[in-house]
């Protein structure tokens, strides 16, 4: 596959995962019953697949090592921290309070994500321009 159609495929796809986490994650703090239904539990799953496996295809025709890379180790213990915080989110059971703050907490861990993506620094948006 053609680089530039992967890199488009994951940019998408990143885009589709905020935008789905962003709509599930306020639809369940302010209660709507959608959010439990199959539909939006299941479409997350596939686009999250889509979007890693896109993203090993384009490590893998780059030839990134997280081990020599630093950005992309800070992108997947990034990656693990706001899926923690995602789980957290939308898990029913929780109070408000607790899920709004790992909402919040959640789609910053993501901003950064990206920003790590896009300067190609372990610290994102952090770093010193």
């Amino acid at each position: 596959m053609d680089y530039a159609l992967i890199k488009t495929i994951h940019q998408t796809a990143v885009a589709l995962s905020f935008a789905g986490f962003f709509s599930r994650g306020l639809a369940s703090l302010l209660g709507a019953g959608w959010v439990q239904g199959r539909l939006a539990k299941t479409l997350p799953h596939i686009v999250d697949s889509v979007l890693l496996l896109s993203a090993l295809m384009l490590a893998w025709l780059l030839r990134l090592n997280p081990a020599h890379a630093p950005w992309l180790l800070a992108k997947i213990i990034g990656l693990l921290v706001y899926i923690g915080l995602g789980m957290l989110a939308l898990k029913p059971g929780r109070s408000t309070a607790v899920r709004a703050t790992a909402w919040i907490a959640a789609l910053l861990t993501f901003g950064w994500i990206a920003s790590v993506a896009m300067t190609k620094h372990p610290l994102g948006w952090l770093s010193s321009p």
